[in-house]
Order: C-alpha cells, then structure tokens, then sequence
C-alpha cells in the first residue's frame, strides 16, 4: 500500500495520492488496488480517477484497469533541474551509446530508489526493465550503486536495511553490498552481474560538480568482463564531459 492522506485532506492530497499509488512494478491498477494503494475509499479513489482520466492524466483499459497518462508524463518533462540535466547529457550520451552499442543509463537519487532520466538503446541492445521516468532498487543496479555509495548515511541505512531480492543474483547481505559501496568509492565505478535482469550486466559511473556526486551514467551489456577497460573508459570520458558541461543550476537535489 502506497499510504494515504489523512482524514480531512484536501481534494489535491488525495488527487496526488491516486498518482502516487503508481510504482514500480504497480503500472496498472484495478479501481480496487487503486483505492487500497491510495488509502482512500473506493468511490473517493473511483471519482478522482475519472477526472483525471478526462483531463488525460491517467487511462482506462478495456478491462478497467488505469494506467499513468500521457498528460504526466508532458508535465514531468518541464521540471526544469531533470530537462535540463538530460539535455546537457545528451550529446554525450549518444556518443557513448554509438562508441559501444550497448544501452545507456542517466539516472539520479530520487530519495531511497534510483531514477531514470534517459536511456538509449538499440537493436542488438540487452533487454532491461528500466525505462525513462521509473524507479529501480539502488541496490541492484550499477546506477544505484553508484548512487548509494555517495548518498547520505540515512539514506544508506535505509537501503541497507531492506534488501529485497529481483533475482537470484541480487546483493542480499548487507555486509557484502556495504564492501562493494567502498569498492565503489575507492576505484570510481560500480558493476552489476544479472541482479535486475537475468542476462544483464552493467557498468556505471558517477557524474561529479563541484566535488559532489550529481548523477550516474552506464551502460548495460550481456557480458563486460573482456571489455571491462574499455567500457570504464568510456564512461568516465562522458561522465566528465557531462560534469564539466553542467551549471549548479542544472542539477537535481535528492531527498
């Protein structure tokens, strides 16, 4: 269950609540996941679904289930520090993405999970579950990795604390991701083996201003141990491009 507002909250609350029961594994909710999800009742979560279902903001399948609109999706892409981040990253993403081929990762700390602003992918790419605007584990992925490395002791304790598994070969041992985190810290990148996606492995990096780590950027391959060099070179090229191209402006704060 997503939570919900208090007894009392205004129309707004409750509105951004619908929104929020959303996730990650929830894309399509039935009216009744919905209002649990919410924790509203379920003609308080059915009327507010229907207005935002008119304004364009959620759709309804034919077999009744709703899913995030279009309309949010537009909204999102306004927010000025991500738009501008990806627009500054995105030369030199699409640089990394035609020296490997392999898919690209952008993505920030969005409180305890990992946020993704871009991906660029092709073709011969691996298939990954993440797509632009969801949130994934840090724990499990390269991105994230990175991420937690720097993040907050909290924020770390958190994390640490809830290590739910996606696969069979996803860190579970607090101990063990806890050395790979100071790994990361000490060497300058992460690496991820199958533990989002089976068949997965992904390199990342973090992208740096003003000695603070803004982001991370990666790319995701079948298999990186022969090339391991290659693809760290890589990405640390583009995540310095990237820092050196940003204002502080232009940078998310976390939660």
């Amino acid at each position: 269950m997503a939570g919900g507002s208090p007894p009392g909250a205004s129309l707004v609350a409750r509105t951004i609540d619908v929104l929020g029961a959303f996730a990650q594994g929830h894309e399509r909710l039935t009216l009744a996941e919905l209002s649990s999800r919410a924790g509203l009742t379920a003609p308080t979560a059915l009327r507010i679904a229907r207005r935002l279902v008119a304004k364009g903001a959620l759709t309804r399948d034919p077999d009744g289930r709703y899913a995030v609109g279009g309309r949010i999706w537009d909204i999102g892409l306004l927010a000025p520090v991500r738009s501008d981040l990806r627009e500054v990253a995105a030369p030199f993403l699409q640089d990394l993405h035609a020296a490997t081929r392999a898919t690209v990762h952008l993505a920030i700390r969005d409180g305890d999970e990992v946020l993704y602003l871009d991906r660029l992918s092709g073709s011969t790419s691996v298939p990954v579950v993440s797509r632009v605007g969801s949130r994934l584990p840090m724990h499990a992925t390269g991105v994230g990795k990175v991420l937690l490395a720097h993040a907050p002791p909290d924020v770390v304790e958190r994390v640490l604390a809830d290590l739910r598994p996606v696969t069979a070969y996803t860190i579970t041992a607090p101990g063990i991701l806890a050395r790979q985190l100071a790994e990361v810290r000490g060497r300058g990148f992460a690496t991820t083996r199958e533990e989002m996606s089976l068949g997965a492995c992904s390199i990342a990096v973090p992208i740096v201003l003003d000695a603070d780590v803004v982001a991370s950027v990666a790319v995701v391959v079948a298999d990186y141990r022969r090339e391991r060099a290659r693809l760290v070179t890589a990405l640390t090229v583009t995540a310095h491009g990237i820092g050196r191209s940003l204002e502080p402006s232009q940078t998310p704060s976390t939660q």
